[in-house]
C-alpha cells in the first residue's frame, strides 16, 4: 500500500509518499481501506516535533473508511461497514490498523469525506462548547480563528447553545465565514481586546483560543472576572509562561488546557458527542466545510496550506485514486 512518511521532523518537505507492506491484523484490530483522511494542525504538531511521535511509522489521526479485516476477539465491526477515528496512529495511508476500540461506527449512508471532515474537530468543539466550559444563553464568547474547521464548528455549537460570539478573523473572507456561522461580532487580532471591551459589559465569559503565543496572553485580559480562559491549540507557538498572580489580580480567572482525547474518554463519550454531530448535520444545524482535498502525493501541500492559514475550512487526503 502507499503511505505518507518521514524519516526525520522537519518542514512539508520530510513528507514522502512511499510503498509499505499493509499492517498484519492481530487479535481485537480492525483493518480498514482508508476513504478520507483529515488533516488537523497536530499532524503538523507531529511532523515538526512539538509533540513527540515517531513519523517514520506514519502521520494522521482521523479518518473515515470501510472496514476489510477484523481480527480474533473483535465483536462490534464487520466487513464492509463504514467507520469513523480520531484516535490513529497512521491514517495518512491507504489502508490503516486500528484497535476495536478505536473505532466510531458512522450512520448508515454517510459520506466518508463528512466523516472525516467533522469528527476530530466536531468533537473537539462538542467538548469545548458543552463541557469545557458549558456556554449558556447569553453567554458573551470570544472564539479565535473561527473561520477554521473547529472555529466554523465552535462558533455554530455556541450559537446553538444561545451564546453570543465575539470572533476573530485575519481576512474579509475570513470574517465573512465566521459571519455566516453566527458570530455577531468578528474583530481582527490586533484589536479584538478592544472591541470586546466596547461591545460587552464586563468582558466575555469564555475565550477559546488554538491559536496559541500570538493571543492566548491577551485573551485574558478579553474576560470579565471568573472568566475561563481555554486553550485549545498552540498554532501560532506555545503560550508564554503564566504568572498565577495575575488571575487572580484580574477578577479570579480560570485557564484551562483540555484534550479531546480526554473528553471522549468516558464509557459513552465520544459515542454520545458524535450521536449529536450527525444529528445536527441531519437536521441542518451544523454546517461542516471542506475546503480542499488533496490525493497522498500532495500531504506536503496540504501542511503548507493548513500553515498559511490561507485555507477556510476543513482539508482532507484522499488515498485511494478512483481511477486506479
Amino acid at each position: 500500500m502507499r503511505a505518507v512518511v518521514a524519516d526525520k521532523v522537519g518542514g512539508p518537505e520530510v513528507l514522502q509518499v512511499r510503498d509499505v507492506p499493509v499492517p498484519e491484523v492481530g487479535p481485537g484490530e480492525v483493518l480498514v481501506r482508508v476513504l478520507a483522511v483529515g488533516v488537523n494542525y497536530i499532524d503538523v504538531y507531529h511532523r515538526t516535533g512539538l509533540y513527540p511521535k515517531d513519523v517514520s511509522q506514519g502521520l494522521g489521526l482521523e479518518g473515515a473508511g470501510e472496514v476489510v479485516q477484523t481480527g480474533h476477539e473483535v465483536t462490534a465491526f464487520s466487513t464492509g461497514q463504514l467507520v469513523g477515528w480520531i484516535g490513529g496512529k497512521a491514517s495518512y495511508a491507504e489502508y490503516c490498523l486500528l484497535a476495536e476500540s478505536e473505532l466510531i461506527p458512522l450512520p448508515a449512508g454517510t459520506d466518508p469525506e463528512l466523516a472525516a471532515g467533522v469528527l476530530l474537530q466536531g468533537l473537539t468543539a462538542h467538548a469545548l462548547a458543552t463541557s469545557v466550559y458549558p456556554i449558556g444563553k447569553d453567554d458573551p464568547v470570544l472564539v479565535h480563528a473561527a473561520a477554521g474547521g473547529v472555529g466554523q464548528m465552535l462558533t455554530q455549537m455556541a450559537c446553538m447553545r444561545g451564546g453570543v460570539v465575539h470572533a476573530t478573523a485575519s481576512s474579509n473572507s475570513k470574517a465573512q465565514a465566521a459571519t455566516d456561522a453566527g458570530a455577531t461580532f468578528v474583530y481582527d487580532y490586533d484589536d479584538f481586546v478592544d472591541g470586546v471591551r466596547k461591545n460587552t459589559e464586563r468582558g466575555v465569559a469564555a475565550a477559546y483560543d488554538g491559536i496559541g503565543a500570538a493571543t492566548a496572553s491577551r485573551s485574558l485580559d478579553a474576560l470579565r472576572p471568573r472568566g475561563v480562559l481555554v486553550v485549545y491549540g498552540a498554532a501560532g507557538g506555545l503560550p508564554e509562561p503564566l504568572d498565577l498572580q495575575r488571575l487572580n489580580a484580574q477578577g479570579s480567572l480560570y485557564v484551562t488546557r483540555p484534550t479531546v482525547m480526554e473528553y471522549t474518554s468516558r464509557p459513552g463519550e465520544r459515542d454520545s458527542r458524535t450521536a449529536d454531530l450527525f444529528d445536527w448535520i441531519a437536521r441542518g444545524r451544523l454546517r461542516v466545510n471542506v475546503a480542499r482535498r488533496y490525493s497522498l502525493d500532495e500531504a506536503a501541500q496540504a501542511h503548507r496550506d493548513l500553515e498559511s492559514r490561507s485555507t477556510i475550512g476543513k482539508l482532507l487526503l484522499i488515498p485511494h485514486d478512483s481511477t486506479r
